[in-house]
């Protein structure tokens, strides 16, 4: 069997972490199989575009924008806003079958019903009123105005599946309400169009967040009364993975649980520092940085995912994105340096990478080396000594030979003598290797900071 999975974002607002989550995993299960030359598996691309009043073209953009940003690239694409054909096929096909009613109850009826269960002690599910209404009791209610929402008959039972990420799993129809799956204006909600595509698009695994479980139950009768009335071949498979939740252990923030990927982007995060993160926490797997999103994929299984909630800690994605930068190659970087006029060589690049939590911080080192710095100098005469007795060529071996001399010369060692040097030639108390940067300071450089000018 070839896998296939599916990432169904809805176009009315941008991906945030949650969301993300859910579509990197889809992804490392099918690349999973797909690079390791198994069954093979793709991932498809399904935009949730059925609400057209609040779905835009500048948010389905987004979506595909931050998909290619962190490298989760899909293999088959669709917009369910041009498959409305096929939903109105399988709803009739609903009607015709007994399963999918109209149900002329208002809000208000509904809320009112709702509130005398519950003074009964009863569960608050839909008592199936609509099922008794005849044809001149719909006729009545259609003449005073009202439009009917259809509900899919649930068959009342215990549905059961094995879930690739908790297990053996059950869900009880009959606590629960005839989910409504087409409003009063005709809109189709998300869950008819979902199992019809599914179906037709022939989905092997729906993965996502344990707060769907219980929908699942649902989902499933419905698949197979299409599957009856002829709209389909099986039931797909399930993985239910734990919800994230703070660093705290507490319910995501909204601050954190809304972070747009396009935020994150602006913020200097890496792809691969996001994934690595978003893909590691909560498994077994050290969190550490991937070599790429092609290793990530090939790492994962749901057999290392645990079941407590994943736990997302910005300060380990701060420490994942410190990683990634600097295992990065200068072939990788020149391009991005360039474009912040900081491409100062290979050297420059090895020498400096080691000290970046965020790849722009790079502008502040490449200011360090070229300058403007204004030097830090608590000991003129000091600095004296040390211009006094620099080298003539500022090359490879020259730091240590300087600092040598200005030993001999000011009586200072250790952290008082390196330290008012480096103060002096970059103006911080801390940065690269001085070994490797003096010499792309250079030596003219050098002696105006070591004379208190700003160089």
């Amino acid at each position: 069997m070839s896998v296939k999975v599916r990432f169904a974002p809805s176009p009315t607002g941008k991906l945030h972490v949650g969301n993300v989550r859910t579509a990197l995993v889809n992804w490392m299960f099918a690349h999973t199989l797909k690079e390791a030359g198994g069954q093979g598996g793709s991932f498809v691309l399904r935009i949730d575009d059925t609400d057209l009043a609040r779905s835009t073209p500048e948010f389905e953009q987004g979506i595909e924008d931050d998909l290619t940003w962190l490298g989760l690239l899909w293999d088959e694409r669709y917009n369910q806003s041009k498959r409305f054909d096929r939903y109105h096929d399988a709803a009739e096909r609903l009607k015709k079958a007994g399963r999918l009613y109209p149900a002329y109850d208002t809000s208000e009826e509904l809320d009112r019903r709702r509130k005398v269960q519950l003074s009964r002690g009863l569960p608050p599910i839909y008592d199936r009123a609509a099922l008794a209404l005849t044809d001149e009791d719909k006729a009545r209610l259609e003449a005073e105005g009202r439009k009917p929402h259809w509900r899919f008959k649930l068959d009342g039972r215990r549905v059961a599946w094995e879930d690739l990420s908790r297990g053996h799993a059950e869900v009880d129809t009959a606590s629960m309400s005839d989910p409504v799956l087409i409003r009063e204006d005709g809109l189709y909600l998300y869950t008819l169009p979902s199992v019809v595509d599914d179906i037709d698009m022939g989905i092997t695994h729906v993965i996502r967040g344990e707060d769907h479980t219980t929908n699942t139950g649902a989902q499933i009768e419905i698949f197979e009364a299409l599957i009856a009335a002829g709209l389909g071949a099986e039931v797909p498979n399930f993985a239910h993975m734990p919800l994230l939740v703070g660093a705290d252990g507490a319910a995501l923030s909204k601050r954190l649980g809304s972070l747009s990927v396009a935020e994150m982007r602006d913020q200097g995060y890496e792809p691969i520092a996001i994934t690595s993160h978003l893909g590691r926490i909560g498994t077994s797997d050290p969190l550490e940085v991937a070599a790429d999103i092609h290793a990530l994929g090939l790492g994962f299984s749901f057999d290392k995912m645990g079941r407590s909630p994943a736990r997302y800690d910005t300060e380990d994605l701060d420490r994942l994105n410190a990683q990634a930068l600097h295992a990065m190659s200068y072939a990788t970087a020149k391009d991005r340096l360039a474009a912040l006029d900081c491409d100062l060589g290979e050297v420059f690049w090895e020498a400096v990478r080691a000290n970046l939590t965020k790849f722009a911080d790079v502008v502040d080192l490449a200011r360090m080396v070229r300058g403007p710095v204004t030097p830090v100098i608590e000991d003129p005469a000091f600095a004296a000594a040390a211009l006094a007795v620099l080298p003539e060529v500022i090359d490879a071996g020259a730091w240590s030979t300087w600092t040598s001399a200005v030993k001999e010369s000011t009586g200072a060692k250790g952290k008082a003598l390196f330290m008012p040097l480096r103060h002096i030639l970059t103006g911080q108390p801390h940065g690269p290797d001085m070994a490797t940067i003096v010499p792309l300071i250079g030596r003219e450089r050098i002696e105006k900071r070591l004379r208190g000018e700003v160089a």
